[in-house]
């Protein structure tokens, strides 16, 4: 089997964790190449991880991976269409599933993230901002979170443009419910994306891991509002230690929603004082 359809099985016997499965994904050919166990064994390879590939090679898990592959696209780190910008990131994931347009991978993104309690600014600056964002031929990414993510996406889909979807659970679950009509236009029109198996629920702890997708998919990430202590925040923080451009909205010292952007600013995010900006060129 090919090193795809290998970390799928991985992913399915849920006894490797990222660690585990890095340690072998390392280990792999950098091309697609058939794999058999044999040639897996005698890779130097942890004891612990050779024992769990012979189950890996089960006829009990085809079954399982036969549905995840009718369900969506499933890509590797050693997949041609993989992007390249998510190879640079700490801790990339080594498996993406998607559904959709997977062609918007290969062109110029940039994340716009905000508060998920945005006040009317968000909506005035993004209404103007994202169709010419989108006349430039940028694909807009999001988490789909209410909010300024929800806006995002949906300004982008209204001006006729390209959006990606981070997900920050399985690709079969919607979260948050209000947002499943979304979702579904995502897949067909843009591009849902999520490491997670597509039956994983939703869960805290997975919203922060899909902050780093969302920060290194992109070559700009752009900051609406946001509180100080804030999921885009993190975002941002990521995307500087990626060596992404940041960009920030500012917005007077008086909202607690305005701290977030106005201290990216401060510490050398781009102020976006003009909507006809080529980011191109920054």
């Amino acid at each position: 089997m090919q090193q795809t359809e290998l970390l799928l099985r991985c992913k399915l016997l849920k006894q490797f964790g990222y660690m585990k499965l890095l340690k072998l994904a390392q280990q792999l050919p950098v091309k697609p190449a058939e794999l058999s166990l044999k040639q897996l064994l005698a890779l130097p390879l942890p004891t612990d991880i050779k024992r769990r590939l012979k189950v890996v090679f089960d006829s009990e898990l085809d079954q399982a991976v036969a549905k995840v592959m009718r369900q969506c696209h499933v890509i590797s780190f050693f997949d041609e269409i993989y992007p390249p910008q998510l190879r640079e990131i700490y801790r990339p994931p080594l498996i993406l599933f998607a559904l959709g347009n997977l062609q918007l991978l290969e062109q110029e993104i940039i994340t716009i993230v905000g508060s998920r309690r945005p006040t009317n600014y968000s909506e005035v600056v993004l209404s103007q901002l994202i169709p010419r964002l989108v006349a430039d031929d940028w694909v807009i990414a999001s988490g789909l979170a209410v909010g300024v993510d929800t806006l995002a996406h949906d300004l982008t889909l209204a001006a006729g443009g390209a959006t990606i979807a981070v997900v920050g659970n399985g690709l079969n679950q919607v979260y948050p419910s209000k947002n499943f009509r979304l979702q579904q236009l995502i897949a067909q029109q843009g591009l849902l994306l999520s490491e997670y198996l597509p039956d994983t629920p939703a869960r805290p702890f997975r919203f922060p891991e899909r902050n780093r997708i969302l920060a290194g998919l992109c070559q700009n990430v752009l900051v609406t509002e946001a509180a100080m202590k804030s999921g885009s925040l993190i975002t941002a923080n990521l995307a500087l230690d990626d060596n992404r451009n940041i960009y920030a909205v500012p917005g007077p010292i008086t909202s607690l929603l305005s701290a977030g952007p106005n201290q990216l600013i401060a510490a050398g995010a781009t102020p976006l004082v003009e909507y006809e900006i080529d980011l191109r060129k920054i």
